[in-house]
């Protein structure tokens, strides 16, 4: 647990470089699991819990995905790490793209899984509040179960029930204040146009929740696009041999 920005996180592994993961809405370090594991004996590995997420504190009040990207680079200063392959799903991609706006000195390049460079529409915004209203009638639990299932390509999936258990430590705090976060970010593609850092672009084909397109916004030599076949948004759990291979390839191309 950090000082200043709060964040429970795991932090495993060798090597030159350090590669941090940042998970989703209403995910933790968790989502990560497969991928650590396989990812750790080659590079020094990191996974951090957003506030209000998994073990990490909730923080009361309004914030934005700006304070979640400068959570994230307290958390960084405080390690004493310079540079790092970031690594951002869904929520966690929103966070990256803003953290590579404002700290791209910090970063050796960066990845969206399951994310976009693009706003929420009105009809997403509407849906952020709804969100929130099921959660404030209802409570958490019944949120995560009507959720978690959308997320996956096959309702089936064995990893579906340990999602909801990951789910379930989710505050009505963090959730809600996320929901707000996202509904009010801003459209980043320029920051895909833009960079000067490798981008890694990874989107489920049969993702429900952002298709295809809304990920491979922007086009470019130092972007890669990748699509994780038989996928949903979960990648990381739907088709983790196939991402790990991704990740390396990614990072030792551009080192």
């Amino acid at each position: 647990m950090t000082d200043n920005s709060k964040l429970s996180y795991i932090d495993t592994g060798k090597g030159n470089q350090t590669l941090l993961f940042i998970h989703g809405f209403c995910g933790s370090h968790e989502y990560w699991s497969d991928i650590i594991a396989e990812l750790k004996d080659e590079y020094r590995v990191i996974a951090v819990d957003l506030r209000g997420h998994g073990a990490s504190e909730e923080i009361g009040g309004s914030f934005s995905i700006e304070d979640m990207a400068d959570d994230i680079v307290s958390f960084l200063e405080e390690l004493e790490i310079g540079q790092v392959y970031m690594f951002g799903h869904s929520l966690g991609g929103y966070i990256t793209l803003a953290f590579a706006e404002r700290f791209p000195g910090k970063l050796s390049g960066f990845s969206l899984v399951h994310s976009t460079a693009f706003p929420d529409d009105e009809t997403g915004k509407a849906g952020r509040l709804k969100s929130v209203e099921k959660i404030e009638s209802e409570g958490m639990p019944a949120f995560i179960d009507g959720l978690i299932p959308k997320l996956f390509a096959n309702s089936d999936d064995p990893n579906i029930d340990h999602t909801k258990e990951i789910g379930y430590k989710t505050s009505e705090i963090g959730a809600i204040g996320s929901l707000h976060a996202m509904r009010n970010r801003i459209d980043r593609n320029h920051v895909l146009k833009d960079t000067k850092l490798p981008v890694l672009l990874v989107a489920g084909e049969q993702d429900k929740v952002i298709p295809i397109e809304k990920t491979f916004s922007v086009k470019g030599s130092h972007i890669t696009e990748v699509i994780l076949k038989g996928s949903g948004h979960m990648g990381m759990l739907e088709a983790p041999s196939t991402l790990i291979e991704e990740i390396i390839r990614f990072v030792e191309k551009n080192k």
